[in-house]
């Protein structure tokens, strides 16, 4: 007999219901676990569901990245998965195939099909055994493949599958150099064919080394298997399992655009690598059908036009970045990424935005101020208690906070600003912060076993947490006392703008520097 399941626990509808955040229930939609963000939310929601490019302007920590990330989440998986195919022709302009969700589906169960039966080696024929290296021919003692010499006679193995065996007798140097370049170009050795009988029907039969163990692919395993050699080979280079969020923030050329990797042997069809092997994607192709996100995408500089290149086109050709490579020699056009761009950005960085690439944000999307405080009021106080719960969730080591803990953070959230942001009855938004006073608290919890946050831990995390020039100016007077007391006479000499010699300041307050 069930029992009546436990009722839903009522969320608070203010601070008095609160006793600790674990009364505080967290949105299972990522947007709606965006504090006091409203206009950025209402947009996210709508570029998901249009596909529309955002720049979001504002300082740090005020949730620019929690809004791509949610906006990401909002997106259908990806439907498709991006191969590089050999092209036999010109092998240094491998072609690119788009397959579709189904297509990648029925390739995977047709691989499954040729994955053939794991058997154990005294399973097999004998004549298979001793070929493939597991059966020693003279004494018939069964060893790893890998041992070229029968440990129970002493006497060297006979087998002969391997790639260049048989009688040549540089196999064991030859032979596994071979055989790994046939791996790297898609090719399998060829099966030991046999011969075996199942319910009265005889049929044909290959065999393969498969580790410590021997596959057995039957007659139908074969055919697939024939047919799949016949295909030029191919690589994955954008798989269908992936994330739609990719964080390109601070990215390299070769990490946003792509890279053919160097083969010291050129490419050499017996020695080296296929150029379509060394093909490596940027994130603006990893990103295709997702989100590309670019905090600080001022300091990307002139890579900004290829983004711009990329959003405009949706394809962007991948090839080797360095003159010096044998990857230079390499190029695959019209690789797909159509990606949805979150750009953000600090007001005073703006100007360094180039005029092309934000209009096309502004022509395809939307630009967005983002506010740094919210109103002091009911609803938002719990909008900063829900961030205290989620804070906590998501750190996973550190106690709930009681409701007075809670109100420190609010209090410090009011104080911040006003100090901060010049607003009054607000509350700040630079949640980073705020977040980072939080886990200060709850570790001070954890390590005097208190079984929750308290007011005391909060206030104690805050007296921890200030800035570094408000140290020196406490241990110091003031940040150049500091400097005249610590820094040696080498350093007063190289220190330039710093050199309160050269400041025309009568306190000796370096130009600019923290007074």
């Amino acid at each position: 007999m069930s029992t009546p399941s436990e009722p839903a626990r009522r969320a608070p509808s203010s601070l008095d219901e609160l006793e600790t955040t674990e009364d505080v229930s967290i949105p299972p939609d990522p947007l709606d676990r965006v504090i006091g963000q409203e206009k950025a939310v209402e947009l996210a929601r709508i570029a998901a569901f249009q596909r529309r490019h955002l720049l979001l302007v504002g300082p740090a920590g005020i949730g620019k990245s929690m809004t791509a990330q949610a906006l990401a989440l909002h997106l259908e998986r990806p439907r498709s998965e991006i191969r590089v195919v050999h092209n036999p022709e010109n092998p240094e302009r491998p072609t690119i195939e788009v397959v579709s969700r189904e297509e990648v589906y029925r390739d995977r169960e047709t691989a499954r099909s040729t994955e053939g039966e794991l058997v154990a080696p005294k399973q097999a024929p004998n004549s298979v055994a001793e070929r493939l290296g597991f059966r020693c021919a003279r004494c018939g003692y069964y060893s790893g493949p890998n041992e070229k010499f029968c440990p129970s006679c002493g006497l060297p193995k006979q087998g002969g599958a391997t790639p260049g065996g048989g009688n040549n007798p540089f196999r064991d140097l030859v032979g596994p150099l071979i055989e790994m370049t046939m791996q790297s170009q898609g090719q399998a050795p060829e099966p030991i064919l046999s011969t075996r009988t199942r319910n009265g029907v005889e049929e044909v039969v290959g065999y393969e080394r498969a580790g410590d163990q021997i596959k057995v692919l039957d007659q139908r395993a074969l055919e697939r298997r024939r047919a799949q050699q016949r295909e030029s080979p191919r690589k994955v280079l954008v798989r269908l399992d992936r994330s739609t969020f990719v964080m390109a923030t601070g990215a390299s050329e070769t990490e946003l655009l792509g890279d053919v990797r160097h083969d010291p042997y050129g490419g050499h069809p017996q020695l080296g690598s296929p150029p379509y092997e060394r093909v490596i994607p940027g994130a603006i192709h990893e990103a295709h059908e997702g989100v590309l996100f670019i905090d600080e995408i001022p300091h990307l500089g002139q890579m900004q036009r290829f983004i711009l290149t990329a959003m405009q086109e949706k394809r962007f050709p991948i090839t080797g970045r360095n003159p010096q490579s044998a990857g230079a020699a390499v190029r695959v056009d019209a690789v797909p990424c159509d990606f949805i761009l979150v750009a953000a950005a600090n007001i005073q960085d703006m100007h360094q935005i180039l005029s092309p690439l934000r209009s096309r944000i502004a022509g395809n999307g939307y630009e967005l101020l983002l506010e740094t405080a919210m109103p002091d009021t009911e609803a938002n106080r719990l909008k900063l208690a829900q961030f205290c719960a989620q804070e906590i969730a998501a750190d996973g080591r550190i106690r709930p906070a009681s409701r007075d803990a809670v109100l420190e953070i609010i209090k410090e959230a009011r104080r911040r600003a006003e100090t901060i942001d010049g607003k009054r009855n607000s509350l700040t938004l630079r949640l980073r912060e705020l977040g980072g006073l939080l886990r200060t608290a709850g570790d001070l919890a954890t390590t005097t076993a208190s079984p929750v946050i308290e007011a005391d831990h909060v206030r104690r995390s805050i007296a921890r947490a200030r800035p570094i020039e408000e140290q020196i100016k406490e241990a110091y007077g003031s940040f150049q006392g500091g400097l005249r007391q610590e820094v040696t006479e080498s350093q007063r000499q190289s220190m330039g703008y710093y050199n309160w010699n050269q400041s025309s300041d009568p306190s000796g307050s370096p130009p600019g520097g923290y007074g």
